[in-house]
């Protein structure tokens, strides 16, 4: 069982730049400890910026020291990022066009107990709205290591949502198949495709693996690049198919569902599924145990194709 968390990796990979690249520079909101960052502002004093509990500073100051040449990299949980300082993230970094990395920790329910006030099941619309702005969710470790060695060499803006707890490889560790803005093929399927984003990918490959053993057959792809989402692999995947479930850690509006349905209903007409959190603030409890409560686990999502399918 995996126990490293993708916060965890991304500090790894972002000691790794510092210690070879100056510019490099990490920016969070009094979340140093919940963002696992502690061993790199203990290791690179002079790269590191607490902001404090000011989002809004985080996100401007941020774009500051872009504006004068640095990779910023601006962590705060994304509950509070992609809200508080909205405004920031799209007028001083999108709008401006400035080379900062908006990183919201501890995405989607994965605050557990704490309740809506800290879980982000709205950010994939909201940052997705702003133009100019990226939004990329990795599935696993392995994943999110290739996605933040590749920000680390561009010059644009985008918003990256890690989860807080560790979650399940999906890929191997020497076996990450990785291309910039394009969704990974997991596997192949001829009855019905399943699009999944983040923490959601993991059980949408369990899924299929359960489908199989009814002899169905699932293709599932990892969508883990919203913005630009990567619409000619979508058609590609959904090709034949009977059937499209989308499934993601956010609210049923604006979020990967929504992309995935405009995308088929415009280029490939068939019914698409959107499993996604209900409308409304979730039940009390872990990440694991809202999952299952909403049928966004391997058997809820197994048992949704099964039903859209005999119906």
């Amino acid at each position: 069982m995996n126990k490293i968390a993708n916060r965890a990796v991304m500090c790894e990979v972002l000691k790794e730049a510092a210690a070879k690249d100056r510019d490099v520079v990490v920016l969070c909101s009094d979340s140093r400890g919940s963002a696992s960052l502690t061993s790199f502002a203990e290791e690179y004093p002079a790269q590191f910026v607490e902001i404090g509990i000011a989002e809004q500073n985080l996100v401007s100051v941020a774009a500051g020291l872009a504006s004068c040449g640095k990779k910023a990299f601006a962590v705060s949980p994304a509950s509070f990022i992609s809200t508080r300082s909205y405004e920031q993230c799209k007028v001083d970094c999108a709008y401006s066009n400035t080379n900062v990395k908006l990183v919201g920790i501890s995405g989607g329910v994965s605050y557990g107990a704490l309740g809506m006030t800290h879980h982000s099941a709205q950010d994939i619309a909201a940052m997705s709205a702003i133009p100019g702005m990226r939004v990329y969710l990795p599935s696993d470790r392995h994943q999110t290591r290739k996605l933040f060695e590749a920000l680390l060499q561009d010059q644009q803006t985008a918003y990256i949502r890690l989860g807080r707890n560790p979650v399940e490889d999906v890929y191997e560790e020497n076996c990450v198949p990785f291309e910039m803005n394009k969704a990974t093929e997991i596997a192949q399927g001829s009855d019905v495709l399943i699009v999944a984003c983040g923490e959601m990918v993991k059980p949408a490959k369990e899924a299929a693996e359960l489908l199989a053993k009814q002899g169905v057959s699932a293709g599932v792809l990892d969508m883990y690049c919203i913005k630009p989402l990567d619409a000619e692999g979508l058609l590609k995947a959904a090709a034949g198919k009977k059937l499209v479930v989308s499934v993601e850690e956010h609210a049923p509006f604006g979020g990967l569902g929504s992309m995935v349905a405009q995308v088929i209903s415009a280029n490939d007409p068939k019914r698409v599924i959107n499993l996604a959190l209900p409308d409304a603030p979730v039940i009390t409890g872990t990440s694991q145990e809202v999952f299952h409560h909403y049928g966004l686990d391997a058997e809820g999502i197994a048992k949704t194709v099964s039903q859209a399918l005999e119906g």
